[in-house]
């Protein structure tokens, strides 16, 4: 019986022991999670500090300058070096909340924007999902799209068609229309009374019908 109380007694102590040893493990990772955020708030503060630092030395240098350059009374001197420390102190304090407040509303209207046309998935066109335009087609409503340095939006007020361009062999570039690499033939029917007067003058007559046809395969 004594050795079963003891036995007992053992596991009871063992459980005790191994419920401290949890208790001390949670305990460090929650000092280890507060020495990171202490870590990252004292990184911000020297940060701000040396914003504040350099501030303050760029203020009181040139209104030392004013005074030893330029001859600027002590007075002024002393008074564009207090407004520098203070603006220093102000900018310091104040530009980490705007950059806060910029930031949320920034991502406010991403998101508001976002799901409004159904991008809030990072979609091009229809609700996450990616749509080719390689060879056309038609936007029917509001679409926003990536550009470069900010965001487009098309068929805003309507359906807009989208046309690829396509360089010709002349090496302009331009919306190609239907049928436009088929080549086309040209007859043409010559009858005159004059077959003398018509071969003297059929070097002129070729090449007003070759210039007309450069301006009619110009406007095609």
């Amino acid at each position: 019986m004594a050795e079963s109380e003891s036995f007992i007694e053992l596991e009871e102590a063992s459980e005790s022991a191994s419920q401290a040893v949890r208790g001390t493990n949670m305990s460090l990772a929650e000092l280890g999670r507060a020495s990171e955020t202490t870590d990252k708030a004292l990184a911000g503060l020297v940060k701000d500090m040396s914003g504040l630092e350099r501030g303050m030395r760029s203020g009181l240098k040139g209104a030392f300058e004013d005074l030893v350059f330029e001859g600027g009374k002590l007075s002024d001197v002393l008074k564009d070096a207090a407004n520098s420390v203070v603006r220093s102190t102000y900018n310091a304090a104040v530009n980490p909340v705007i950059d806060g407040i910029s930031g949320s509303i920034s991502s406010g209207i991403g998101d508001f924007v976002g799901g409004l046309f159904g991008f809030a998935k990072g979609g091009s066109f229809s609700q996450g999902r990616v749509m080719p335009f390689a060879n056309g087609g038609v936007v029917n409503g509001p679409v926003t799209f990536p550009m470069r340095g900010g965001t487009g939006l098309m068929g805003e007020a309507g359906p807009e068609a989208i046309m690829p361009l396509t360089r010709g062999a002349d090496g302009k570039l331009g919306v190609r229309s239907a049928g436009g690499g088929r080549p086309v033939s040209v007859v043409m029917n010559i009858s005159t009374p004059d077959a003398q007067s018509f071969q003297r003058s059929q070097g002129q007559i070729a090449a007003q019908m070759a210039r007309a046809l450069n301006r009619g395969n110009r406007n095609r």
